[in-house]
C-alpha cells in the first residue's frame, strides 16, 4: 500500500519484499483512464445532487417558514437509504457494476424531472403548497432509495478500476472530486435559483445528471466479485459480522456517526442565510460552498502531505476541530466570519473522510465490499440526514443558535470519549492497520 504515492511495503502488497523508496506521485491514480471516467461520473452527479440539496432546503423553507421542515427533508432521504442499504450492498456485490449504476442514475433523473414539473409557475398557480411539498418529500424519498444502492456500487467499483497500492491516493482524488462538486454545486445552484428561479435550476440539474450517465457508459463492464452460495439473510449477516468484528472499522464508523449526528448543523444554513445573516439564496450558496472549499483545498494538500502516519490519532484531532468550528459558526454574527468557520469545518471534515475511506478500502475483502459499504452507509452515509433532522428538531425546541452550539459541543464530547476508549489505537501506523487484516 502507498500513502499518497509513497512507496513502502505492506502485507499482501506486490512490493512486500522490496524496500525501494520512490518519489511521491500525487497524480498516480489519475494516470488510469477508467478512474478518470469514474471521477467524471462522481463529479457531475455530485454537482447535480448538491445543487438539488441546497435549493430543496431553501425552497421548502421559503414555502413553509418552518425549520423542522428542513430536518424532514433529510429524514425523507435517510429512512429509505438506511432501510435498503444492506440489500443494496448485497446487490452491488453480486451485480455487474456499470449496469447497476445506469439503473440508479435513471431513477434519480426521473425523480428530479418530477420535481422540475411541480416547481413550475403553472403548478404553483393551480396547485396548493400543501400538495406540492409532499410531492417534493416523496421524490427525495425516491432519491434516498437510489442512494441505498449508489454507495455500495461505487465503493466496490473503485476497488476494481484502481490497483490496491493506490487506494490512499485514489481515495484522496475521489473525495476531492466530491468536494469540488460540492463547492460548485451549492454556489451555482444558489445563484441560478436567485436570478432565474427554481425551475431553471432543476433544468440545469437534469443536464448534469445526463452528463454523469454518459461518463458511466465510458466505464468497462465489471462482473460481480461475489457469487452467492447461501441465502440472502446469511450473506448479509456475514457482511455485518465482518464489520462488528473489526475494531478499527467499527470505531471509525461509530465516531463519524455520532459526530455528524450532533454536528449536522449545516442543515440550518437556510435559517442563518434567511433570518440571521440576511444574505438570501445567493449567500446561502456561498455558505454551503465555504465548507466544501476548505475540504477540497485540504484534500489537495493531502495528496502531498498524507494524514496516514498516525491515522487514528489524526482522525480524533480532525473530529475535535470539526466540532469546534461548528460552535464558532453558530455564534458568529458576521457573514464573512461565518464563511471562515465553515471553511475550517470543511477542512477538518476532509481529513476524517480521507482516513476513514482509506481504512475501509484497505481492510475490506473484494468479495465483501458492497455489503461492508452498506453497513458504512447505515452508520455514516445517512448520519448527515439524520443529523439534519436532529438539528431541525433542536432548533425548533431551543432556537437555532443554541441548537448549533449544542451540536458542536456534543461532537467534541464524542471525540473525547472515543479517545479515552481507544488510546492504544492512536499509536498505530498505516502498515500496522493493514496487518490487522485476518
Amino acid at each position: 500500500m502507498y500513502a499518497s504515492g509513497h512507496t513502502f511495503a505492506l502485507k499482501n502488497s506486490p512490493l512486500e519484499n522490496q524496500s525501494i523508496i520512490t518519489k511521491p506521485d500525487p497524480y498516480a491514480a489519475l494516470r488510469y483512464k477508467e478512474f478518470r471516467s469514474y471521477l467524471g461520473m462522481r463529479f457531475f452527479f455530485t454537482f447535480a445532487y448538491q445543487m438539488q440539496a441546497v435549493i430543496i432546503g431553501f425552497h421548502i423553507y421559503h414555502l413553509t417558514k418552518d425549520p423542522l421542515a428542513l430536518g424532514l427533508v433529510g429524514l425523507c432521504e435517510a429512512i429509505p437509504a438506511i432501510s435498503i442499504a444492506l440489500y443494496g450492498g448485497y446487490v452491488a456485490d453480486k451485480s455487474e457494476k456499470r449496469g447497476l449504476l445506469i439503473n440508479i442514475f435513471s431513477g434519480v433523473f426521473l425523480c428530479s424531472l418530477i420535481m422540475l414539473i411541480v416547481t413550475t409557475k403553472q403548478m404553483h398557480a393551480y396547485v396548493p403548497v400543501s400538495f406540492i411539498v409532499p410531492i417534493m418529500y416523496t421524490m427525495v424519498f425516491g432519491i434516498g432509495i437510489a442512494r441505498g444502492f449508489f454507495g455500495p456500487a461505487t465503493f466496490s467499483l473503485m476497488a476494481q478500476i484502481i490497483p490496491k497500492h493506490l487506494y490512499p491516493n485514489s481515495s484522496t482524488w475521489n473525495s476531492s472530486s466530491w468536494q469540488a462538486a460540492s463547492i460548485a454545486g451549492p454556489a451555482i445552484g444558489g445563484l441560478i435559483y436567485g436570478f432565474f428561479g427554481i425551475t431553471v435550476t432543476y433544468a440545469v440539474i437534469l443536464l448534469f445528471i445526463s452528463i454523469a450517465l454518459v461518463c458511466i457508459f465510458l466505464l468497462k463492464k465489471h462482473p460481480a466479485t461475489f457469487i452467492p452460495k447461501e441465502n440472502i439473510i446469511d450473506a448479509l449477516t456475514v457482511g455485518v459480522k465482518f464489520v462488528f468484528k473489526n475494531k478499527m472499522m467499527l470505531g471509525a464508523m461509530s465516531l463519524d456517526l455520532f459526530s455528524v449526528f450532533f454536528g449536522g448543523a449545516v442543515a440550518l444554513l437556510p435559517v442563518f442565510a434567511n433570518d440571521i445573516l440576511k444574505v438570501g439564496s445567493e449567500g446561502l450558496g456561498f455558505m454551503r460552498a465555504a465548507a466544501s472549499s476548505g475540504a477540497v483545498i485540504t484534500m489537495l494538500a493531502m495528496t502531498r502531505f498524507s494524514p496516514m502516519n498516525k491515522p487514528w490519532r489524526n482522525l480524533l484531532i480532525a473530529v475535535t476541530g470539526f466540532g469546534t468550528s461548528i460552535i464558532c459558526y453558530g455564534l458568529s454574527k458576521s457573514f464573512y466570519l461565518t464563511l471562515v468557520f465553515l471553511f475550517m469545518e470543511g477542512a477538518f471534515d476532509s481529513v476524517s473522510v480521507i482516513i476513514r475511506s482509506t481504512i475501509m478500502q484497505l481492510l475490506t475483502p473484494d468479495e465483501m465490499r458492497g455489503r461492508v459499504s452498506a453497513v458504512n452507509s447505515m452508520f455514516v452515509g445517512s448520519s448527515n440526514e439524520i443529523g439534519a433532522f436532529e438539528s431541525g428538531l433542536t432548533a425548533k425546541l431551543m432556537r437555532t443558535v443554541p441548537a448549533v452550539v449544542f451540536g458542536g459541543g456534543m461532537t467534541i464530547l464524542v471525540a473525547g470519549i472515543t479517545y479515552f476508549k481507544t488510546k492504544s489505537m492512536t499509536r498505530l501506523s498505516l502498515q500496522e492497520i493493514n496487518d490487522m487484516k485476518t
